[in-house]
């Protein structure tokens, strides 16, 4: 699952009046290409599934860490968040195989995200997973930005989207645009590369300083190609609330 940029300010969405797209965040031209989930980037990169046949886009930042859309771990129904040990990661899933597979033992969500006002909140919509056991050792995890790009940085995001979602494709060629913000005025990361539904959770990646750097979790799609990811600054701290 991704929202659609239309429940935003027109700070990001220019066709509030449209009809929302069968592939929102792709366009006219799908730019994605299939990738090697053997080594970084991707390796880094998983299937976040839940017992209850819930799926999105993951990726470590420490062995026993995963980063993930909030969205994705909110229950509609109840009103809350699905219990962490219903949760698994599926480190470089690719069509039924996978590197490794660990079970969530911890939730958090920063407080000042609202699922049921993803428009207001949206720059708060990630979160922390903590695993039972190491899905990778370092060498197969992430680094973290400690800034935010600059307009026209190159970037890749790739997922288990809805039309591929037994594999990762990721379009290679995108940048970011310039800074937005959600409906409570906290910062967005905008992009123009083609994402779409089950691409929530993804990193929008840089490769910088030599390495592989997440600058943000995919959590909205535009209308056309494109969308907006939630800033990593700062990663969620011991002290957000857990839900």
């Amino acid at each position: 699952m991704i929202a659609v940029c239309s429940v935003l300010t027109t700070v990001l969405c220019q066709h509030s009046h449209a009809a929302v797209p069968q592939r929102p965040g792709i366009g006219q031209v799908d730019h994605r290409q299939a990738v090697d989930m053997t080594s970084l980037p991707w390796s880094a990169i998983g299937r976040v599934q839940t017992e209850l046949g819930g799926r999105c886009t993951g990726f470590l930042v420490a062995p026993t860490v995963v980063e993930t859309a909030a969205h994705c771990l909110f229950l509609p129904r109840t009103g809350r968040y699905i219990q962490p040990q219903d949760v698994h990661f599926l480190r470089a899933y690719s069509k039924g195989q996978y590197a490794a597979h660990a079970r969530a033992i911890r939730l958090l969500v920063p407080p000042e995200y609202d699922p049921r006002d993803e428009a207001r909140t949206a720059a708060f919509d990630r979160a922390t997973l903590f695993l039972a056991e190491p899905a990778a050792t370092m060498k197969d995890v992430l680094a973290v930005a400690d800034s935010l790009p600059a307009p026209g940085t190159d970037v890749v995001l790739g997922g288990y989207e809805q039309d591929f979602s037994e594999i990762v494709r990721s379009d290679m060629g995108c940048m970011t645009g310039r800074l937005a913000v959600d409906g409570g005025g906290k910062t967005l990361i905008t992009h123009d590369c083609s994402a779409t539904r089950g691409s929530s959770g993804a990193p929008l990646l840089s490769f910088q300083d030599g390495k592989w750097t997440a600058l943000g979790i995919q959590v909205l799609a535009n209308y056309g190609r494109g969308g907006a990811a939630a800033p990593l600054l700062p990663l969620v701290a011991a002290d957000s609330g857990r839900r």
